[in-house]
């Protein structure tokens, strides 16, 4: 195949299409449909892993549209009435598939990689610091993905030339990812419907709960295996002019299929793990971070500081004695691991990512003194009732009633429910007030603490 047939090939044919729907399906998804990849810490746009995963949980939608539009290409032969023709042709029947095959492969190459390239732009031009190449595995795995689904659609639509093949490709596709699919409510994502391992051969990934949260080399090793015999077979039944060419075709998706099934990790533990390079802390003082939050522990020594100091001051040698980002990863609901020694910082939590500050200051002394087992997150919420102890306990330390703002469902009785709490405690004594602060945050280390019984007493 020349320049001059691929340049005609990319003007006169449906190929650009295949790059064109790949970006605008995409990019359309991403910005007119409201989800977790825009308001959260591991938005699409935030941290490069984060945007290699988001591209991926695409692909339930793009990987089964991509196979169809290679299906309906493959049929071009016959819409055209010419296969006898061709096939007469003295030409290698591997060179007449690789114009199309190839016009094809490289504008869905150029669709996706503008895909990738805009969320990268945007990733580069924002405050993140951390820059591994780990993401890169990722993408090239959907990006061979993408184009196996193309091929093998293509292959699929020259072997069986009839128009319903294109809408069964689709169909059978998206059963397909649908099957295999992986969700995030546990600690690591995993099937509910089929063995982990089989869930593998999807390159659809479970939607990014934890930004420090990657995929390991194993899984993308097995893939690659997988979608290049997929791939294989594509091509050669694009070629194939002979009932038992097209049976040895399978050959191919079989062999990939044998390999990926020996390579890829049974477990979710073999699947995922924690970037090591991401989760190393950096400190300063008492404070520290993961190296994937760098930029933002200039805004958070200084509260961090204040935070361990007045802690300090109210409970003495009880009080925390650092501040640390949390890195465990959770299931869905599952309790915080929490350490009496310890403020923990979660800034997956959209309310405490976004404080600044005052706010800031009282968030981290409420969450030393009344930390909250439940997470609040933009996959789950925690309820007001630790929002509630926390803005007392916080005004109790600093010596000035003020409110830590929330996104609540009913604002008016929050901060009602609030000032009545506040306005009982600040009229007990100081033995009192300590006692009871006491006893709030041993019950919440132990994830007993109730909404505010044990701060204010029963109500009259």
């Amino acid at each position: 195949m020349n320049l001059r047939v691929l340049r005609i090939e990319l003007r006169r044919s449906a190929a650009p299409w295949a790059g064109l729907v790949v970006a605008a399906v995409g990019l359309g998804f991403l910005y007119a449909v409201p989800g977790a990849w825009w308001g959260s810490s591991v938005q699409w746009t935030s941290q490069w892993t984060s945007l290699a995963l988001w591209t991926r949980v695409l692909f339930f939608y793009l990987w089964p549209l991509v196979a169809g539009i290679g299906a309906l290409y493959g049929l071009r032969d016959r819409r055209s009435r010419m296969p006898e023709l061709l096939a007469s042709a003295p030409r290698p029947a591997w060179r007449r598939a690789a114009a199309p095959a190839g016009a094809a492969a490289l504008a869905l190459t150029a669709g996706f990689g503008l895909l990738v390239l805009w969320g990268a732009v945007q990733v580069a031009s924002g405050p993140a610091t951390y820059a591994p190449l780990g993401w890169l595995p990722i993408s090239a795995v959907g990006l061979l993905a993408l184009l196996a689904a193309l091929l093998f659609g293509m292959g699929t639509g020259r072997a069986l030339p009839s128009p319903l093949t294109p809408p069964a490709v689709v169909v059978v596709f998206l059963a397909a990812t649908v099957l295999l699919a992986q969700n995030n409510e546990r600690e690591l994502p995993t099937s509910t419907t089929v063995p982990h391992l089989l869930s593998q051969l999807s390159p659809a990934v479970a939607e990014p709960r934890q930004v420090l949260l990657t995929l390991t080399g194993a899984v993308h090793l097995g893939q690659a295996f997988w979608f290049l015999g997929l791939a294989a077979t594509g091509f050669v039944l694009l070629t194939a002019v002979r009932a038992r060419q097209r049976l040895t075709a399978l050959v191919p998706a079989v062999a990939g299929l044998a390999l990926a099934l020996l390579v890829l990790p049974g477990t979710p533990r073999g699947s995922y793990r924690i970037d090591p390079a991401a989760a190393s802390p950096v400190c300063e003082g008492a404070v520290c971070v993961t190296a994937m939050h760098r930029d933002r522990l200039a805004g958070l020594v200084p509260d961090g500081a204040r935070a361990l100091q007045a802690l300090r001051s109210k409970l003495g040698d009880r009080a925390p004695r650092r501040v640390r980002e949390e890195t465990a990863p959770r299931a869905l609901g599952a309790d915080r691991v929490l350490d009496p020694a310890t403020v923990l910082v979660n800034f997956e939590d959209p309310q405490f990512g976004s404080a600044r500050g005052d706010q800031l200051l009282r968030r981290l002394i409420g969450e030393g003194l009344a930390p909250s087992c439940s997470a609040n997150t933009a996959w789950e919420g925690a309820s007001d009732g630790s929002l509630l102890v926390q803005s007392v306990l916080a005004s109790w330390v600093l010596g000035e009633y003020r409110l830590i703002g929330t996104d609540s469902y009913d604002p008016a009785e929050y901060r009602d429910s609030t000032r009545r709490a506040w306005d009982r405690f600040a009229a007990l004594e100081p033995a009192e007030q300590l006692r009871r602060a006491v006893t709030v945050r041993t019950a919440a280390l132990r994830c007993d603490l109730g909404p505010a019984d044990k701060l204010v007493g029963e109500p009259r």
